[in-house]
């Protein structure tokens, strides 16, 4: 089959998405650079360059490589995205900020290797099924490689700890088995373990206990566990229906934690209101809907899966992240997606799109 065009409208929704991000953190930053000139400074250059910069070369260069040469070589590229997630642990490479190991610190450069991971996990699920196929309704091909898939992304995920990311990284895998034709009651079981294995883990991880005590009742402890969600209702309620204008937010100077990381959705609906708010959220829909759409159209198995698994692994993160801080979905902790600081998120969000794209130019035209 010849290379076809890429997806134009896809493309133009990532780019308004690209340049809604942009505005958006510029303006957030400032409330960074009120409090620390250094580390604005520093945050901006990992932004502009590991992000934005890097991103959009990743994104050429993904966006050419033919999406099947993936499938070739998945198993590696897992196996080597598990190494590398894995340097967190070691004291030559990781380093610890806020209680967790989630970084490598490489020359000058800061490195969130479970982005790898995500990506690595998603190509290797879709690979498996699509050369599953009919046989991935069985137990010993779909359900049970499919959780020991899982168990080993989340040895690494749940010890840094990175519980946020790890659901996500469940959902888009489940999107793809799903995809691949799973039975329900395989399904089930599935939600059955994970249920089983987060009671434990709550049981045992006293920040998530505090983090559910938190979503269930928000009031209980306004300035300790229950703050960032207070001041983040109160960013959103404040900009009402059209925001108070960009760059124009209040609680981002002196109230809201992290206003250009996974807070940065309360920053929107501060400046640019229910509007915004609701702009915001329709984009990430357009996202999604053109992105299974892509999927529908692959000319096989596996770029279908791995379009189904790459707009999952994105949305997924968005609406949890916007989720969590309108206060209907406890807080991850996880970012939103072309928007929050983490020029290793945005450099693996635009190579994810790059993908997308790569299977859109060779999909089938109806």
């Amino acid at each position: 089959m010849g290379k076809g065009k890429a997806d134009r409208f896809f493309i133009l929704i990532v780019a308004a998405l690209l340049f809604l991000g942009i505005f958006i953190f510029a303006s957030a930053s400032l409330g960074v650079l009120a409090k620390n000139a250094d580390v604005f400074y520093s945050i901006v250059a990992n932004q502009l360059l590991l992000g934005l910069a890097g991103g959009l070369i990743s994104f050429i260069i993904f966006s050419r490589i033919p999406y099947r040469l993936w499938k070739k070589y998945a198993l590696p590229f897992f196996v080597f995205s598990l190494i590398v997630t894995a340097l967190v642990f070691t004291p030559n490479f990781g380093f610890e900020h806020g209680g967790a190991k989630r970084w490598i610190h490489v020359a000058s450069i800061s490195f969130q290797p479970g982005e790898l991971l995500k990506l690595g996990l998603i190509i290797y699920v879709a690979a498996w099924f699509s050369w599953a196929k009919e046989k991935a309704g069985r137990i010993r091909y779909g359900v049970l490689p499919f959780i020991v898939l899982l168990a080993v992304a989340a040895a690494i995920m749940l010890k840094q700890p990175d519980t946020g990311t790890f659901i996500v990284m469940s959902m888009a895998a489940i999107s793809v088995y799903f995809a691949a034709g799973a039975s329900w009651k395989h399904l089930f079981l599935i939600c059955v373990i994970g249920v089983l294995g987060f009671a434990m883990l709550i049981a045992f991880k006293p920040y998530l206990k505090d983090r559910l005590a938190t979503f269930f009742n928000p009031t209980e402890d306004p300035l300790g566990t229950s703050y960032q969600i207070q001041q983040s209702l109160i960013a959103i309620g404040s900009g009402e229906l059209f925001g108070r204008g960009l760059g124009q937010s209040v609680q981002k100077f002196s109230y809201l934690p992290e206003p250009v990381g996974d807070s940065v959705f309360a920053v929107i609906g501060e400046e640019l209101g229910f509007v915004g708010g609701l702009t915001t959220v329709i984009l990430f829909l357009l996202f999604a809907f053109r992105g299974l759409k892509i999927a529908s159209r692959a000319p096989d198995a596996f770029g279908s899966y791995l379009a189904v698994g790459l707009i999952a692994l994105i949305t997924a993160q968005s609406f949890l992240n916007i989720a969590s801080l309108i206060g209907i979905f406890p807080l991850t902790g996880i970012p939103l997606a072309f928007i929050s600081h983490g020029g290793t998120a945005l450099l693996f969000t635009l190579a994810e799109v790059g993908i997308v794209v790569n299977i859109s130019s060779s999909s089938r035209k109806s």
